[in-house]
C-alpha cells in the first residue's frame, strides 16, 4: 500500500493536544453494568458536563428512544444542549475508547482528519462485538472522513502515545493469541508505524488484576507530556498487582525515547481494591481522561483518591483536575478513559 498515513504526513496527536470533540457511547444495557446501570448515570452525566465546558460531546446512541432519554438527562443536569451532538450508531457496549475511531491529523493541516478503523473482536472474543465493530466506520461516513483499514485487531485502550512518535503498549494484550495470532511482534510494530505514523513502540509486560482486556496500557501507564509518564504502583507486597507493576516500573526506568532521553516517571499508588460480588475490579487512577480544560480522574472512595488527585494536579498545572466517583462505573470493568475517544482539532 503506497497511500499509508505515515507516508502522507499524518500523525496521531497526543491526548493533551486540542480537541474538537470527545466521542462517547451511551450506556443503555443492563449487561454493561450488571445490577448498577441506573446507579452509574450520575457519574456519567457529570463526566459529560465537565467535558462540555470546553469541547463538543458527540454521543452514539442505539435508537430514538435512548436519544430522548439522553436529552432528558442532559436537561436535568443543566448541560448546554448546543455542546451535545447525538448519532444513531447501535452498540454492544459503552467502551468508545476501544470501538470508536482513532483520528489522525495531517502535519501540514492541509488534508484535515482521517479515521483509522481497526478491527474489534470484543477483547479477544470474550463478548459480542458485531455492532461495536461497525461504529468507527459509521462515524467516518457520517462526517465524510477518509478511512484507513489496517485490517488487524487493535483497541484504543491498548496504546498510549506522546504525539511525538512514541507509543507505549503491553505484550500481554497486543501479543495475546486471541488478537492477531498470525502476527509477530515485529509485524505488529510495522502496522503501528505505518498507520499511526510513529517511530518507536515501547513494550511493557502485564496489566492489572480484573482487567478483562488482557492488560490495556491505559490502566497502568500514561503519557502526560512528550517525555513524562504517570505509572501505577502497588505498595502492598501481598497484593497481586505488586509484582507486575514493579516489573513495569523497572522496564520504564530502562527505556529511552528515540532522542535518547530517559522518561520522567511519576508514580501513583493504586486505590484500595474494589471488590464486587467477590471479583476484583480493575480500579486505577491511570484511567483518567484529558479534555481541553480538565483532567477527569476516576475516584474509588478511598484515602488514595486525594493522593492521586494531588499528584495529577502537579503534572497538569494548566488544567483543572476533576475527580468523579467511579465506584459503580468500574463494575463495568472500565472507567473514564475507556468510555471516551478524543477527536482532535486541526490546530
Amino acid at each position: 500500500m503506497t497511500e499509508l498515513p505515515s507516508i502522507l504526513g499524518y500523525r496521531w496527536p497526543a491526548e493533551w493536544e486540542s480537541h474538537e470533540a470527545t466521542w462517547l457511547t451511551w450506556p443503555y444495557k443492563d449487561d454493561s453494568f450488571p445490577g448498577l446501570l441506573q446507579s452509574i448515570y450520575d457519574s456519567y452525566l457529570k463526566f459529560i458536563k465537565e467535558i462540555s465546558k470546553s469541547e463538543k460531546v458527540r454521543i452514539n446512541v442505539p435508537n430514538e428512544i435512548e436519544k430522548n432519554k439522553l436529552f432528558q438527562y442532559i436537561q436535568n443536569y443543566n448541560i448546554p444542549t448546543e455542546q451535545i451532538e447525538v448519532f444513531i450508531n447501535p452498540s454492544n457496549d459503552v467502551w468508545c475508547r476501544d470501538h470508536g475511531p482513532i483520528f489522525l491529523v495531517n502535519s501540514k493541516n492541509t488534508h484535515g482528519k482521517v479515521v483509522l478503523k481497526w478491527e474489534f473482536n470484543g477483547w479477544g472474543n470474550k463478548y459480542p462485538a458485531d455492532l461495536d465493530n461497525k461504529i468507527a466506520e459509521s462515524i467516518a461516513k457520517q462526517f465524510g472522513f477518509k478511512i484507513y483499514r489496517p485490517g488487524i485487531i487493535l483497541e484504543g485502550g491498548s496504546i498510549d502515545g506522546n504525539g511525538r512518535g512514541t507509543v507505549l503498549t503491553t505484550k500481554s494484550c497486543l501479543l495475546n493469541e486471541n488478537r492477531n495470532p498470525h502476527l509477530s511482534l515485529s509485524q505488529i510494530e510495522k502496522f503501528l508505524r505505518d498507520f499511526l505514523a510513529i517511530e518507536q513502540i515501547l513494550w511493557l509486560e502485564k496489566g492489572i488484576e480484573g482487567d478483562d482486556t488482557d492488560g490495556h496500557i491505559d490502566d497502568i501507564t500514561r503519557f502526560v507530556n512528550e517525555d513524562t509518564v504517570i505509572t501505577m504502583i502497588e505498595v502492598n507486597k501481598g497484593d497481586s498487582n505488586y509484582e507486575p507493576l514493579r516489573e513495569n516500573l523497572k522496564l520504564l526506568n530502562s527505556m529511552r525515547l528515540s532522542n535518547g532521553k530517559q522518561f520522567n516517571i511519576v508514580d501513583i499508588p493504586m486505590p484500595k481494591p474494589v471488590i464486587y460480588k467477590g471479583d476484583r475490579m480493575p480500579a486505577s487512577y491511570a484511567n483518567f481522561y484529558i479534555c481541553n480544560n480538565s483532567v477527569i480522574v476516576p475516584t474509588f472512595r478511598c484515602n488514595n483518591d486525594d493522593v492521586a488527585l494531588k499528584i495529577i494536579s502537579e503534572v497538569f498545572p494548566n488544567r483543572n483536575i476533576v475527580g468523579i466517583d467511579s465506584y459503580e462505573i468500574i463494575v463495568g470493568l472500565g472507567s473514564f478513559h475507556c468510555l471516551s475517544q478524543q477527536e482532535p482539532g486541526l490546530s
